[in-house]
């Protein structure tokens, strides 16, 4: 079973499409969802997460949505990823080393001085990984991503969610509209 679930990976696609945006643009969580094929709840419940991390913020309005709160740059993949899941840890000892049928019910001092040496290599992994997440940042995974894409993919791309946002007009300039 995997340490995280699929809420890491979706919150982490989502905010690359945040990544390009110019300022005072959003996307909301209806288009973001429609984009990746996936649930429009559960982006919202990831937006939610992550807005009360401070990695996004909301737009309000018709044309609103979610943007983010700080430069890609100083976004890491560890933050989206604590958010969208929680802190998790990768192990929990529960420090069998010392109820061995062959102590007889009680374990004898050296079977249990100091760290267990399963659990200390638990907690090196962990930090590794965290130290890992933590030293990459959404900005870099964009550009990693960008390297790999199709110009033409990222051109439509734009295009799809530019259509989709304009789509999300006032009711009242709609009125105007009809009414011209």
């Amino acid at each position: 079973m995997p340490l995280y679930g699929s809420s890491a990976e979706y919150a982490l696609h989502c905010l690359l499409f945040l990544v390009p945006l110019p300022e005072g643009q959003a996307l909301s969580t209806g288009d973001l969802a429609s984009a990746q094929g996936v649930s429009p709840s559960l982006v919202a419940k990831l937006f939610t997460r992550l807005q009360q991390a401070g990695l996004v913020r909301a737009q309000e309005g018709v044309r609103g949505g979610f943007s983010l709160a700080r430069p890609a740059e100083s976004i890491t993949m560890l933050e989206v990823v604590d958010a969208a899941e929680g802190r998790k840890t990768l192990f929990d000892c529960k420090e069998i080393r010392g109820k061995c049928l062959l102590f007889g019910g009680c374990a004898p001092d050296w079977a249990t001085r100091g760290l267990c040496d399963i659990n200390a290599a638990m907690i090196a992994a962990e930090r590794a990984m965290r130290a890992e997440l933590g030293g990459r940042t959404l900005a870099d995974l964009a550009r990693r991503v960008a390297a790999k894409m199709d110009p033409d993919f990222a051109e439509k791309s734009a295009q799809w969610l530019g259509e989709r946002a304009s789509r999300r007009t006032r009711p009242e300039r709609q009125a105007e509209g009809a009414a011209r």
